[in-house]
């Protein structure tokens, strides 16, 4: 029971989207309504707002961060164990995909995935954080990194902690982080991906150009 009220309150902190809520305070657009329409920090800073989008990174991380902690500094009072940490972790991302207060449209998660593995173990959270900042770097494509990083967090984790509960809850929210970037893939093969810093219109004048070739 205990175990079903942490998953369900992880779900709740999940479902708070800061790109929503940061947008309302800094008096901007709806994120959902222009560029990528996706609900997360690189959308808002096609606002060319990067206070908000600073904002709003900390705070989908931060999310993601708290509900984890929380099962493990309390996993021992209450005997959640492994699993019960495991279904946090992956309750608080789906939180954030599909947050019950914004009609379940939410972004992509991968501000909340990264506060999730350094909930689970810091060193883990930077290994990952380390191979999306040298990806997105070198590309200048956020998609790219995050699909690079949510396919070697897994790898990172089993070597070093071995097979377990939590294991599976990163190659979930992985197989997850993957599947909602499945138009970023296509665009990226396509080559109109929209790159770090770009406005709203760069991804429409990118596959308008493709178009003309």
């Amino acid at each position: 029971m205990t175990t079903l009220i942490f998953t369900v309150a992880a779900y709740l902190i999940g479902s708070i989207s800061f790109a929503v809520v940061m947008s309302r305070v800094f008096g901007l657009s709806d994120p959902r309504t222009y560029g990528s329409k996706n609900p997360g920090a690189t959308n808002v800073l096609r606002s060319g707002n990067k206070k908000a989008a600073i904002a709003t990174l900390i705070g989908d991380g931060a999310k993601g961060w708290l509900a984890v902690w929380l099962a493990l500094h309390f996993g021992d009072q209450y005997e959640i164990g492994d699993l019960g940490v495991g279904l946090v972790a992956v309750a608080v991302f789906l939180g954030h995909l599909y947050p019950v207060f914004f009609r379940f449209v939410g972004g992509k998660g991968v501000a909340t995935a990264l506060g999730v593995l350094l909930g689970l173990n810091p060193w883990l959270g930077l290994a990952t954080l380390g191979t999306w900042l040298l990806v997105a770097y070198v590309s200048r494509y956020s998609s790219l990194a995050a699909l690079v990083a949510s396919v070697l967090a897994p790898l990172y984790y089993g070597m070093a902690f071995g097979v377990d509960e939590k294991l599976f809850a990163v190659i979930v929210m992985s197989a997850l982080l993957i599947y909602r970037h499945r138009k970023n893939i296509a665009n990226l093969l396509a080559g109109t991906e929209s790159r770090i810093g770009s406005k709203a219109g760069a991804g429409k004048a990118a596959a308008a150009s493709a178009k003309k070739r």
